[in-house]
């Protein structure tokens, strides 16, 4: 026995069948601008000793693809993936030249290109700031050029092109223009969650363009008498309702990772276990947590 394998016999994670398999594609770890509760190198050993089949990383701020590929180094049977976010740091716009440098990064492994999230023009709008997000329509509700170009790449590179903190509305109109783009793996990003929630209309609407939904647990451990007060909790009854609107075209992510919150795997096997609880099938819940998730990162052809 090797001192990895020694490493992940003592992981309090370790060989947890509930978990075999899954896939988390939203979660955020160190390094980052923000405080977090885990590394990601550290984060890549607690999944693999849990029997994670995948995860894929997101920052707000920083590339992750790239340091995916290290840790591929270190951990070479890790399936980690990393995605990219266009906000600020990389200028007031949708960066086209930033998308086309992510796709060509040493490994491929950039799976995910989201719009702006925390420094969306919606996001910046809901918080009542004077400043003027990165938009990704313009005046006249049309899909900006530099965000078509985007899409194209994702089109040609066959990976997630995602909503990011876009508006319902707007998230609306940006499926229905990647689809016409020709993007196969588009992604709603968390529909259930605060400013971002969706009717089940809306959610309906998008699946008929050819997306699929996004719904993250975080909202199920927020709100009063946790370190995140300032949101409000949703029942585990009203996610279950979501989860339930076509679980064939959805998947759950944890969208964990906060300093305050609890570590991310802590939390997907919170969500299963109360999916099962409340009487979710065991099918939907592999489509929701490893199926979906899989095929959208590019694991299943």
């Amino acid at each position: 026995m090797n001192l990895l394998q020694e490493q992940e016999n003592d992981n309090k994670f370790a060989n947890d069948g509930l978990l075999k398999g899954v896939c988390d594609i939203h979660l955020h770890c160190r390094p980052d601008s923000r405080e977090r509760s885990v590394d990601e190198y550290g984060f890549m050993k607690d999944a693999m000793a849990a029997g994670y089949r995948a995860v894929m990383f997101k920052s707000n701020d920083f590339s992750c693809h790239d340091r995916a590929y290290l840790i591929r180094q270190a951990l070479p049977s890790a399936e980690c993936f990393g995605s990219f976010c266009m906000n600020r740091v990389y200028g007031d716009r949708v960066n086209v030249f930033a998308a086309q440098k992510a796709v060509k990064t040493s490994g491929g492994l950039c799976r995910c290109i989201w719009m702006p999230t925390l420094d969306a023009a919606y996001q910046y709008q809901s918080e009542g700031r004077k400043e003027k997000g990165i938009p990704v329509l313009d005046d006249n509700g049309q899909v900006l050029p530099e965000v078509v170009k985007v899409m194209e790449i994702c089109a040609e590179s066959d990976i997630i092109f995602a909503t990011g903190h876009s508006s319902p509305d707007e998230s609306i109109t940006l499926v229905r223009k990647a689809h016409e783009v020709g993007v196969k793996r588009i992604v709603v990003t968390h529909a259930n969650s605060s400013i971002w929630t969706m009717t089940t209309n809306q959610i309906k609407q998008c699946i008929d363009l050819g997306a699929y939904i996004e719904y993250c647990y975080l909202p199920c451990l927020w709100g009063a008498g946790t370190k995140m007060p300032q949101y409000q909790r949703q029942s585990i009854e009203d996610f279950t309702a979501f989860v339930r609107i076509n679980p064939a075209r959805s998947f759950i992510s944890t969208d964990l990772g906060q300093a305050v919150m609890p570590h991310p795997i802590e939390g997907m096997r919170d969500c299963i276990l109360k999916l099962q609880a409340i009487g979710v099938s065991q099918s939907d819940i592999d489509l929701l947590v490893r199926s979906n998730p899989a095929w959208l990162i590019g694991l299943d052809k």
